[in-house]
């Protein structure tokens, strides 16, 4: 089981050779997750599967808990270049919709979705671990409303409907449906849902064309 630890005595790295023991822990790490889940994530089985020396978690992170943040750190901001860059090329709802359909695809396909939900049920069990990864949903949160406003800029429901609100619920949501997916291995009833929300997007922008954007069709 993942735990603190105490710092142990290891020589000290170069700066090019610490840059890459670090690297490969933390890669370790995010394998070792989504392998053997939270309680497998020992100290012993990610130096392992790097290939290095166990007491170098400690001198490079001061424990395995925060090894494994920044193994949550990593995925996090791969995924939120990655999918930004998706988001930047949407302009409507029903476009937003089908970009999120594409991420939960991936997510699930990467096995991103299984770091996080490992960590939240380590957060049971390790003091202040709730905190650390709970802080490390808010960038999401900032991102779906991003994302939410632009779709909606310019339409009627941009000005009434509350964007902080539904991107909360957005993530909350995105999250159920990847933790369901991720326990019964079973993506069809989560997809389902996408297809709805789909053909809400559809419409929901049939219903918001005004005259004017009509007659210059």
């Amino acid at each position: 089981m993942a735990k603190p630890g105490a710092p142990s005595n290891v020589a000290g790295e170069s700066g090019g050779r610490s840059a890459e023991t670090r690297r490969l822990l933390i890669e370790a790490a995010v394998t070792t997750l989504q392998s053997e889940g939270y309680a497998g994530a020992s100290a012993r089985a990610i130096a392992e599967r790097a290939g290095s020396n166990q007491g170098l978690i400690f001198y490079h992170f001061g424990s395995v808990a925060n090894l494994l943040l920044a193994a949550l750190d990593a995925v996090s901001s791969a995924r939120m270049e990655r999918y930004g860059e998706s988001v930047a090329e949407v302009g409507t709802t029903g476009e937003l919709v089908e970009t999120a359909t594409d991420i939960f695809r991936s997510d699930l396909d990467a096995g991103y979705i299984t770091v996080l939900v490992e960590m939240i049920a380590g957060a049971s069990s390790t003091p202040g671990l709730g905190a650390e990864v709970a802080a490390r949903i808010e960038p999401w949160k900032a991102f779906a409303q991003d994302a939410i406003e632009h779709s909606l800029h310019g339409s009627p429901l941009g000005a009434l409907l509350p964007s902080e609100d539904i991107a909360y619920a957005v993530v909350a949501l995105y999250l159920g449906l990847e933790m369901l997916s991720h326990l019964e291995g079973d993506r069809q009833p989560a997809l389902a849902l996408f297809a709805h929300a789909q053909r809400l997007a559809a419409l929901f922008e049939t219903m918001t064309v005004t005259p004017t954007t009509r007659e210059a069709k």
